[in-house]
């Protein structure tokens, strides 16, 4: 499958808002979401790890006052953002499940696999 537009590069800050956008996960409607970190961007589906409900707390709010962790805006779980691995609060363990994402041409794509694709039309 092809890498699928997601953003401009530029359209996420290091430590700001992301990015959300529609995909399937294991044949649900779902969202994914890209936000920036240490200059890279990261990708995964909106499910916390915790209860399977989405993290923002307003649209594309996925970080922590301090910048360092994203944060399930219910329950308040928080994730680390280059692994998406739990790193405090309910999720015990748990991780959030990474998208793979490419930057190039000053934009951001991500790319489908067995459990996240492209959302049905």
């Amino acid at each position: 499958m092809d890498d699928i537009l997601i953003c401009a590069s530029d359209a996420i800050e290091d430590g700001g808002k992301g990015i959300r956008f529609p995909l399937t996960a294991g044949g649900d409607d779902a969202t994914g979401f890209v936000v920036r970190h240490g200059g890279k961007a990261y990708a995964y589906l909106n499910r916390c790890a915790h209860v399977p409900i989405e993290l923002d707390w307003a649209e594309g709010e996925f970080f922590e006052s301090s910048k360092l962790y994203i944060m399930c805006s219910t329950h308040g779980a928080v994730y680390v953002p280059e692994t998406g691995q739990c790193a405090g609060g309910p999720c015990r363990g748990g991780r959030l499940r990474p998208i793979s994402v490419v930057e190039h041409d000053q934009q951001i794509f991500w790319q489908p696999d067995d459990y996240v694709r492209p959302a049905r039309a």
